[in-house]
């Protein structure tokens, strides 16, 4: 009933914002069967759309876009839309990615995390935020033979805020609880390879030995934290020996995310360049004959 519930507030939202957002969008899973965790209060609210734009996340959930059995490589990728903690940019930083990802054999997962910085939000990113990243972590390893994934190529991208989850979530992990009941929780949450595009609060970013692979793309026009700040964290990967790859685009700023009709450039490119690396990595098979 909730994915009719949020159908028709994005309707009502108008027909140019409806527009804004991909057709056929597949059904949503929820994070927690009963809810997650901290949320319980709010757990029958709705969310809000306004464009390509969700808040309001009570039920945090993951959107799937799995290729054909015979089309997957096996390597899957959740993606952490960007908002400013505020608001989810669903649409150029969500599932016109995932779309894209799916058509080249990779199962690509549009994560929907709770808000720390919405307006009377009580949820913290370290805490709720995060919580929701690792969980969405350990539910793809749980059903990755239903999805034709391997186990160890899961890996996080994130844009903006969503980056600064997908740093932590490599940062902080934890190999699962073996006796736990619940068999998603049995599972890992670390990341097989992060990818960050223009993350927000890199200076809170750290580096350690054994670290996931980190792909790195921004803009050289963004604000100094992130086009320098970029440079700085790939220099911190470097000296711990956690490989690395690092774009700077010449002509970008913030927020270039991924658009099916955007007007071609360097930065419009950047899954390429993504794809590229992974293949590069061992971490993408047979992407590049596809």
């Amino acid at each position: 009933m909730k994915s009719y519930f949020v159908v028709a507030i994005i309707l009502l939202s108008g027909a140019g914002a409806f527009a804004e957002l991909p057709k056929n969008v597949p059904a949503a899973i929820p994070l927690w069967d009963k809810g997650a965790p901290g949320s319980e209060v709010h757990a029958g609210e709705l969310e809000t759309v306004a464009g390509d734009n969700i808040c309001n996340v009570h039920n945090p959930t993951l959107t799937p876009y799995v290729p054909a059995a015979g089309k997957s490589t096996g390597t899957a990728v959740i993606i952490c839309p960007g908002g400013g903690h505020s608001k989810l940019c669903l649409g150029h930083e969500g599932y016109a990615l995932a779309e894209w990802f799916r058509e080249r054999g990779i199962t690509a997962f549009v994560l929907k995390y709770r808000l720390a910085r919405e307006k009377g939000s009580a949820y913290t990113i370290r805490e709720h935020a995060l919580a929701d990243t690792r969980r969405a972590l350990r539910l793809v390893r749980s059903r990755a033979a239903e999805w034709h994934i391997e186990t160890d190529r899961v890996g996080i991208l994130g844009f903006s805020a969503g980056g600064e989850l997908a740093a932590y979530a490599a940062m902080k992990h934890d190999p699962g609880q073996k006796e736990a009941l619940d068999p998603v929780e049995q599972q890992s949450c670390r990341p097989d390879f992060q990818a960050l595009i223009y993350p927000g609060s890199s200076g809170s970013f750290t580096a350690e030995t054994g670290m996931p692979p980190v792909f790195i793309a921004a803009g050289y026009s963004d604000r100094p934290d992130i086009s320098e700040g970029m440079a700085s964290l790939y220099l911190k990967y470097k000296a711990a020996k956690v490989p690395a790859e690092l774009h700077l685009f010449a002509n970008a700023g913030h927020g270039f995310g991924y658009r099916h009709n955007t007007k071609p450039s360097a930065a419009a490119r950047w899954p390429e360049r993504f794809t590229e690396w992974l293949s590069d990595s061992g971490l993408l098979r047979d992407v590049m004959a596809k």
